[in-house]
């Protein structure tokens, strides 16, 4: 059977941990090779040699890279078509929280949550798109949360982010579609990652109680519709967004 994404080149940022390096051990699974763009630098490397026991030699290294700065992510972009040739899909991943109530929310909080998610997913999406249109190809993927859609208490900045991503991916699909590259979103809900294991254990289960299947997801969930997307099972498929929540939300 052949691999879905046999012989592809994927960018994926935040791909150091969590939801970013499920992402990127499924590429690597499905015949691709990686380029883990991440602000740790040291987590980044380690993850990619990971990924390299995991699939081979040369399927995968890391780059530093600060999703919010311009050269950073143009670099990005670069060292991937530096080292393989090409630029095949790009993962939108990267993401912090800084939670807090409107009231106690921080100005320069609640811009570091816009920057890193909104402008650094528009800066990844304009790169990967220019490389993508000279090739005639392309699928970018960008990570929004079910936060984007229905909003959170503590998380007004967070809740804009995600929902920012939305608007940036139906957009850019537009502008994008008729060079053959194609742009989706995923809405993650509540999966166990070491982002959102750090929340309070009361508020763990009362979300636990919105959700039909009666579970957290786990991040190998996330990564299969991130494949999917990226692949060409989903070749008709650009401005849509999947939800990922075991229900909850719908």
């Amino acid at each position: 059977m052949e691999l879905l994404l046999q012989g592809q080149v994927a960018v994926v940022t935040g791909g150091a941990q969590g939801l970013g390096l499920a992402i990127a051990e499924r590429f690597v699974d499905e015949g691709a090779r990686v380029v883990l763009g991440d602000v740790n630098a040291e987590t980044a490397t380690a993850a990619a040699e990971q990924l390299v026991a995991r699939g081979g030699a040369d399927c995968a290294r890391a780059v530093r890279c600060d999703v919010t700065s311009e050269d950073d992510v143009q670099a990005l972009a670069d060292a991937a078509v530096s080292a393989y040739g090409r630029l095949d899909v790009w993962v939108n991943n990267a993401g912090v929280l800084r939670d807090a109530t409107m009231r106690n929310l921080s100005s320069d909080d609640f811009l570091a949550v816009l920057l890193t998610h909104v402008h650094g997913s528009w800066l990844g999406t304009r790169a990967a798109g220019a490389v993508m249109r000279e090739q005639g190809s392309g699928a970018i993927v960008n990570m929004s949360s079910i936060s984007g859609k229905v909003g959170n208490i503590g998380q007004t900045n967070y809740s804009a982010a995600k929902a920012g991503i939305v608007g940036l991916t139906k957009a850019s699909a537009k502008e994008l579609a008729r060079s053959g590259v194609r742009v989706n979103a995923v809405q993650p809900g509540l999966i166990r990652t070491p982002m959102t294991e750090g929340m309070r254990e009361d508020i763990w289960r009362k979300r636990l109680e919105e959700i039909p299947m009666e579970r957290f997801g786990e991040p190998a969930e996330v990564a299969s519709v991130v494949t999917f997307l990226a692949s060409k099972m989903s070749s008709y498929m650009t401005g849509t967004v999947l939800e990922v929540t075991g229900g909850r939300h719908m």
